[in-house]
């Protein structure tokens, strides 16, 4: 069984991690104290005052071995062109997804293309119309930020404020998705 945990401090040479559980997990390595990492329980122990035992795995081990959703990533990148260029998988981002109150309303989508390797850019208090204004490179190439994405999204129609804060949107928008990543048999 996999889980993510932050690590303990040192205790007696041994790294602990804690993993959400009563007991704390030692782990195969040594790593720096408030490291995420992926932990695989290797054994349970009864023992009261004995930590249980585990390895580091690759974060994408519970996706991979047994289909089981782990979360999403997240990154920073310097400006709006670096999105698309620092992307970490052979061949890019076969789906692009923007943001914007701006976007035509998540609500109207009828379905999105198969993908493997998705993207969703959020923008920051301005919006990505103000991202694609500063960027030294796109922004004397594209006048318009919806043509940057296959889908240029409004993840939250008649939202009632002004903004919403980055770390509302995150999750308003993995919701709205959903029911069109299902349909297009992406989830289980």
């Amino acid at each position: 069984e996999a889980h993510k945990g932050k690590k303990k401090k040192k205790e007696k040479e041994k790294c602990l991690v804690d993993c959400g559980m009563r007991k704390s997990v030692a782990i195969d390595k040594q790593l720096k104290s408030g490291t995420r990492v992926t932990v695989n329980i290797q054994k349970l122990t009864k023992k009261e005052k004995k930590p249980h035992k585990g390895v580091v795995v690759a974060p994408s081990t519970p996706r991979v071995k047994v289909g089981s959703y782990w979360g999403y990533t997240v990154r920073h990148a310097d400006s709006l062109g670096a999105v698309f260029t620092e992307c970490s998988y052979k061949g890019g981002y076969d789906l692009t997804i923007g943001t914007s109150e701006r976007g035509r309303s998540v609500d109207e989508v009828e379905s999105i293309p198969h993908f493997k390797h998705v993207l969703v850019v959020f923008g920051g208090v301005r919006g990505l119309e103000h991202s694609l204004e500063r960027d030294r490179v796109l922004g004397g190439e594209v006048e318009e930020v919806s043509l940057l994405f296959h889908l240029y999204l409004n993840t939250c129609p008649q939202q009632g404020s002004r903004t919403i804060r980055t770390e509302e949107a995150v999750p308003i928008t993995l919701s709205a998705l959903r029911p069109h990543i299902k349909k297009a048999g992406l989830l289980i």
